[in-house]
């Protein structure tokens, strides 16, 4: 089942000097549940007007947006979402624990459901013994935790998020990940924008690339990796010593044969793949 259905997005607006300004230029594309979506992207290329337009925070120019079958602009729409924002900011005064008892009330969920998600999800963002003091004394990663938790809380179908590992150190961006495979594998929808290929090689299913407003390529992060070979790393050894070298793929079975002949012996023969950076770069240069 697709839980994110967008079609034909568009979005324009006027900028400086009054000249019209092209956002999103026809968006298609389609998640389904159990699926993690990276969409990537340099700065500038339309990943925040995009995720802003599926939580119907903007009103697109064109096109239809869908949540669970529901149009956005429909308020039911975000009831089975968790949103996190690019920079997202709390009422200070507040404590993380009563800050989510804060959300919990806005989502209809009962003081003790509250009371029990409330500390699951502050436990698993190690914020629980944070808990009590006010959110104006927290860090910046600990802000963006204290994100993560309140996008968990109320067990959402749906989960889109903007840049969810910005500003976390690399055990907490470590978590954010582990916590985006343990909703994979609940079966539930996950949404993240990035212009970090690393996260999105680590954990996603596909990957978007939207470009200067215009979404490039919609792929399979497995096939990426598997059709990226470029060549192979070929070790071999004789009684002269080890040699290592790069050969490529139209010549690796002639060079094999030749070694036999040689009487060397072949240690090792390894791929040598493009990443997924270099696989982005090249869209972006294409574009």
């Amino acid at each position: 089942m697709k839980v994110i259905d967008i079609q034909g997005l568009k979005k324009s607006f006027t900028g400086k000097r009054m000249q019209r300004v092209e956002a999103l230029k026809g968006i298609d594309l389609q998640v389904g549940r159990g699926e993690v979506f990276g969409f990537l992207g340099p700065n500038g290329a339309g990943k925040s007007t995009t995720i802003k337009s599926l939580m119907g925070l903007i009103r697109p120019t064109a096109g239809t947006v869908r949540l669970n079958g529901i149009d956005v602009h429909d308020p039911a729409s975000r009831r089975s979402v968790g949103y996190l924002p690019e920079n997202p900011a709390f009422y200070e005064y507040l404590s993380a624990q009563e800050y989510l008892t804060f959300v919990g009330r806005a989502f209809g969920m009962v003081p003790q459901r509250v009371k029990e998600r409330g500390e699951q999800s502050l436990r698993r963002l190690d914020l629980w013994e944070a808990r009590s003091r006010p959110i104006r004394g927290y860090s910046k990663g600990m802000v963006q935790r204290l994100g993560v938790a309140q996008a968990l809380l109320h067990d959402p179908d749906i989960y889109i998020m903007d840049e969810p590992m910005s500003g976390l150190d690399p055990l907490g961006r470590a978590l954010v990940k582990e916590i985006i495979r343990e909703l994979r594998g609940e079966g539930k929808c996950v949404f993240f924008s990035t212009h970090i290929t690393a996260d999105v090689e680590a954990v996603c299913d596909r990957v978007g690339v939207i470009v200067n407003g215009a979404l490039r390529m919609v792929e399979r992060v497995d096939r990426i990796m598997a059709e990226g070979i470029t060549g192979y790393l070929l070790r071999s050894r004789s009684p002269a010593g080890e040699r290592e070298q790069i050969v490529t793929v139209d010549h690796l079975s002639d060079l094999l044969s030749r070694l036999k002949e040689e009487g060397q012996t072949v240690t090792l023969v390894e791929p040598v793949r493009k990443n997924l950076e270099q696989f982005f770069l090249d869209i972006v240069k294409g574009g």
